[in-house]
């Protein structure tokens, strides 16, 4: 049974588009296979999809390709977005996909093993986001993560931070964009999680990590005739010399810094002194 009690959260501004949380659920895809078949059904949630529930349906068609099995729920607070899904899944459509109104509380009737929350925690203050975390990270399934972070309109540019349920795993940050349109890998910053974007300032690790990322960036510059896909891959090359960049797959290597990503342990940037929860 799933209990029924008042959602927890404040109601976002709701905007949303078609595919623009493509790059964070390609890279869930990729990187996160193991959570997403474990167990006989596993659960997947999107908390706070918006105002259409279009990126719910697009986050389950991607990752049933992964994971056959796999169940996902869509959740939001406003009564009028939960109505808009589920005339999306009336007649069956989307076997293993619905929608309920609820918050951080998760009104499912088991821990899923992975929750997506995108542009949800940008209103909250940082202490408020910082305690989100905890509460949706103590919500998984053993073996579980939270995939929490922020991308623009369009989802050009993302940065979003990936949070195990318990160790060994290490949580992880990763940066994401249209090269195409990146002027500087600092111009990330604005997209930043909640509990980091106020960080941006000297002394704390984020934002010696940009800087040096600048930095890499104007001294690959040369490869930028071959494109700006080659020039971010000389630049992530350069970065990993003196930052904790991960190089390996399923993270790292050239097959995901091709795609405008770059991945990091959260220990890169973690604040000097985050908030004590309370």
């Amino acid at each position: 049974m799933v209990r029924t009690q008042k959602p927890q959260g404040e109601v976002t501004r709701g905007t949303t588009a078609p595919n623009r949380l493509r790059r964070v659920d390609r890279w869930i895809a990729a990187t996160q296979a193991g959570p997403l078949r474990a167990g006989a059904r596993p659960l997947a949630v999107d908390l706070g999809y918006g105002a259409s529930p279009v990126t719910t349906v697009e986050f389950y068609t991607r990752l049933r390709r992964v994971s056959p099995s796999l169940e996902v729920v869509g959740i939001e607070i406003e009564p009028e977005r939960v109505a808009a899904g589920r005339a999306v899944t009336a007649g069956g459509a989307y076997p293993g996909l619905s929608f309920r109104r609820g918050g951080f509380e998760l009104p499912v009737d088991r821990p899923p093993v992975l929750v997506r929350a995108f542009n949800v925690l940008r209103q909250y203050e940082e202490e408020a986001a910082w305690r989100a975390w905890d509460e949706l990270a103590a919500r998984l399934a053993p073996g579980g993560v939270l995939v929490e972070g922020t991308c623009d309109e369009i989802g050009r540019r993302a940065v979003w931070v990936t949070l195990p349920a318990s160790a060994p795993e290490p949580a992880t940050i990763t940066f994401a964009a249209r090269l195409a349109t990146l002027e500087h890998p600092s111009d990330l910053a604005e997209r930043l999680p909640k509990t980091l974007i106020h960080r941006n300032v000297p002394g704390e690790r984020v934002h010696a990590l940009l800087a040096d990322f600048d930095r890499c960036w104007a001294v690959a510059a040369p490869h930028s005739v071959f494109g700006p896909r080659a020039r971010w891959i000389e630049t992530v090359s350069l970065l990993a010399r003196i930052h904790p960049v991960m190089t390996r797959p399923p993270y790292g290597g050239r097959a995901r810094w091709r795609l405008g990503e770059v991945t990091l342990p959260w220990s890169a940037v973690a604040p000097a002194s985050p908030p004590a929860r309370r």
